[in-house]
């Protein structure tokens, strides 16, 4: 009787600290909206017409595309994995706020359409804390999207066979996944510069035919060895000018250690998928199609740019990206 007591309390204990979480969360919302709002106007000002949108409506929008935008970055910076009960809690606790909310149908129409923004986002306002640099970073990550059991009868993203998932190999978990590749370069500071989904069983060493042509250029770029490769080494080197290092395997000839300042330096980039995700939930896919998906990724990805730059701006460390929606 003693123990079933002490169980129910433990269950409304943690129970209570959920409910807390979700609320403190919320609590800020409007204020947090705001300088995503701010941040997203000074950023893709060129591109913004005087009433927010991106591009002239035949029928105005209730929400403009800034608004679109700004609420996406938000959500996905708060760390909010429902939708559902993002919108629900926008309706009921923020209706003075928000007073012109679109439904959540209409919005995640409109993020997919606007995702090439959001990107065009992120790219600009990394390049504006990437100045100087000279080393860079590259590696991907899984993204499944269904469990391995539902291979067959699995029909998320599988509406175009060029954008469809298939299944791949997870060195880092030992075992065989469906769904895509996350590819990342970043500066060694951990800014993002290029990035692409993938299908699961592309090979790491093609993604650097477009390393190739990602703007990077002259520079020293850090792998692991699922990017070795003496023949893209040369073409990196003689086309572009990156200088491609990456460790070598202990059975080959004239082999030398992998210096200890590169293995350390590389830290950086499985830190920044650890914060993906921990903080911005990146594996958890509730998107039907693909666009949703990617739409869902670029948005995550763009967050953790906005909130490193929040932290540039405010004097805290560029990666402590959980304290940079506090107050400065």
């Amino acid at each position: 009787m003693l123990k079933k007591v002490a169980h129910n309390t433990d269950y409304q204990y943690i129970s209570g600290i959920i409910s807390h979480i979700k609320t403190t969360a919320m609590h800020d919302l409007k204020t947090n909206f705001d300088k995503f709002y701010g941040l997203t106007k000074e950023v893709l000002q060129e591109y913004l017409l005087e009433d927010g949108n991106i591009q002239h409506y035949r029928n105005k929008p209730k929400m403009c595309d800034q608004e679109i935008i700004a609420l996406s970055l938000c959500c996905e910076a708060m760390s909010i994995d429902s939708e559902n009960f993002f919108w629900s809690k926008l309706r009921k606790d923020y209706s003075k706020d928000f007073p012109h909310l679109v439904h959540l149908t209409r919005f995640n129409a409109r993020r997919k359409r606007l995702s090439s923004y959001i990107q065009r986002f992120n790219e600009l306002l990394s390049a504006s804390m990437q100045q100087g640099e000279n080393v860079y970073l590259v590696d991907s990550m899984p993204m499944p999207v269904c469990k391995l059991a539902r291979e067959k009868r699995m029909k998320v993203c599988c509406q175009q066979f060029e954008t469809a998932p298939d299944k791949g190999y997870s060195a880092v978990n030992g075992q065989y996944y469906l769904g895509y590749k996350l590819h990342l370069v970043i500066t060694i500071n951990g800014v993002f510069h290029s990035m692409d989904l993938s299908k699961a069983s592309m090979h790491d060493l093609h993604y650097l035919g477009d390393v190739k042509h990602s703007g990077l250029n002259n520079c020293l770029l850090l792998a692991d060895k699922g990017y070795l490769s003496s023949e893209k080494q040369i073409d990196l080197f003689t086309s572009v000018g990156i200088e491609l290092k990456t460790p070598m395997r202990s059975n080959q000839k004239d082999f030398h250690r992998y210096p200890f300042v590169f293995s350390k330096s590389r830290k950086r980039v499985e830190t920044l998928f650890s914060q993906l995700c921990d903080q911005m939930m990146i594996k958890r896919n509730y998107a039907k199609t693909f666009e949703g998906l990617s739409a869902r990724v670029i948005s995550k990805v763009a967050a953790v740019t906005a909130l490193q730059n929040m932290n540039l701006k405010n004097g805290r460390k560029l990666n402590h990206i959980k304290h940079a929606l506090s107050a400065a």
